[in-house]
């Protein structure tokens, strides 16, 4: 008998409940020599014990056991009782008092099938292999299920990166060297940089670039779900869990889980977070059962982590644990090749969304767009030339249609170099920094940012300039 398949190759665990030792000692044997991993229990009470905690992929049980050895009701409350702790395992029960009564009465409490004692071997086998692919077969399609909603909700064209600019090409060399490996990646940067098309870019150079990618809003997961969100829970976990469900880690595993505004992580739960991030363990809410997961990991925030963890808001742990690699997007304002090219594919973009003809910018409307700071960054961009395409009253776009007012509303990056060529170069610098300082009512963070550099190095500078 040659009853091996790929199933019983995985190594799966079972769970044996039975009464009678030598029926137990027969199904080890069986089970073992067909690749198996059996766990056997001689009651009610210690069947569910052994499943809260442990991790099986079938139960084979008995009907009747010591209290009851021929009405099947002990069996009946036992598949009830696997049912409330788990929704999805398979359960197979075995009784020498087998009837069409028993059996239906058991498949309505939620067996999966059903075996007479005593049983034939090859049949069992063929029950188990095919009730653990079963399995198998419904918890995937519960994954793409859950998937398949969560990427239709952040679905939006694919959008060809503009990297004129050396300062985005630098940005996407770095994506292209790491990619290939599997260490964290924090993306920082003012909001509208982009910071999560650039991770799917880098999901896509990825090994893992077949498996799913999924985002999460961390701004928008609130203390009190984090857990269910992030681990998924049990049917019955709190008072709404009507159904199990999947957390976003398990629907990530073997791809990418991308955690957007990982900052506004409530610090209680951090710890939680880093804990999974560094054993690859979790458990369901309402649940004991330990589960594995594979992810590669990539986060973005548009705050200083560092300054979080001087004030106590962040974890130092959990931010060493995220930012092997950190790569910061720059700022619009410091990519201007960029600018006119990105406007240009946006309105390209727009004509098609209102299937119109594409609009041009007009030579007198490119200074506009340069000059101006651009707080949002690209995001801003977009909105304002959608804006453009939508209430310019030619096939060209003038200055007045796209609603930037450069002289008052901006701060140009140039501010301070006009006429001082002959200055020395500390002393345009100064003046510089001196500017932005004030501009920004003297937060340092801010101006460092508006002149692409880190806070760290602003203050360097200031020193440079005095001594």
């Amino acid at each position: 008998m040659n009853t091996k398949g790929q199933y019983a190759l995985m190594k799966h665990n079972i769970l044996v409940a039975d009464d009678d030792e030598g029926i137990r000692s027969a199904l080890t044997m069986l089970l073992k020599s067909e690749g198996f991993v059996p766990t056997t229990v001689d009651s009610p009470e210690s069947a569910l014990e052994a499943l809260r905690y442990g991790d099986f992929s079938l139960v084979l049980m008995d009907l009747n056991f010591s209290l009851d050895t021929t009405s099947g009701d002990e069996g009946l409350q036992l598949v009830a009782s696997i049912r409330r702790v788990d929704e999805l395992i398979p359960i197979v029960v075995m009784t020498g008092w087998g009837t069409i009564e028993v059996a239906v009465s058991t498949m309505q409490k939620g067996a999966n099938d059903f075996i007479q004692k005593p049983w034939e071997n090859d049949r069992l086998l063929s029950i188990i292999n095919n009730q653990i692919a079963l399995a198998k077969s419904q918890i995937q399609t519960q994954k793409l299920s859950e998937q398949y909603h969560l990427l239709q909700e952040e679905a939006h064209p694919h959008k060809e990166i503009v990297a004129q600019s050396p300062a985005i090409q630098r940005v996407l060399q770095t994506l292209k060297q790491v990619a290939a490996s599997d260490v964290s990646v924090l993306l920082t940067g003012e909001n509208g940089t982009g910071k999560s098309m650039y991770a799917r870019y880098l999901h896509d150079l990825s090994s893992r670039h077949e498996q799913p990618m999924i985002s999460v809003n961390m701004g928008a997961v609130t203390e009190s779900l984090f857990e269910s969100e992030m681990f998924g829970h049990v049917k019955g976990a709190f008072t709404d869990a009507k159904s199990t469900r999947i957390g976003r880690f398990e629907l990530a595993d073997q791809g990418t889980l991308f955690l957007d505004e990982i900052a506004n992580t409530p610090y209680s739960q951090q710890g939680k977070l880093l804990r999974v991030l560094e054993e690859s363990q979790f458990e369901k809410v309402g649940s004991s059962k330990t589960q594995t997961v594979d992810v590669r990991l990539i986060t973005a925030t548009n705050s200083d982590l560092n300054e979080a963890v001087e004030q106590g808001q962040f974890r130092k742990d959990l931010l060493y644990r995220i930012n092997t690699i950190e790569l910061e997007i720059p700022a619009l304002r410091n990519r201007k090749e960029d600018i006119l090219p990105l406007a240009n594919s946006f309105l390209a973009q727009i004509a098609k969304k209102y299937s119109q003809p594409v609009k041009q910018i007009d030579k007198s409307a490119e200074p506009a767009l340069l000059n101006y700071d651009w707080p949002g960054n690209v995001r801003e961009l977009n909105h304002i030339m959608e804006r453009a395409h939508i209430l310019c009253h030619s096939e060209t776009i003038l200055p007045q249609d796209l609603g930037i007012n450069v002289e008052l509303d901006s701060f140009p990056v140039s501010a301070g170099l006009v006429d001082d060529d002959l200055r020395p170069i500390h002393e345009i610098e100064q003046d510089i920094i001196d500017k932005r300082l004030n501009y920004f009512d003297g937060e340092a963070s801010k101006a460092a940012k508006s002149l692409g550099m880190s806070r760290s190095a602003l203050y360097r500078r200031l020193g440079k300039s005095k001594e």
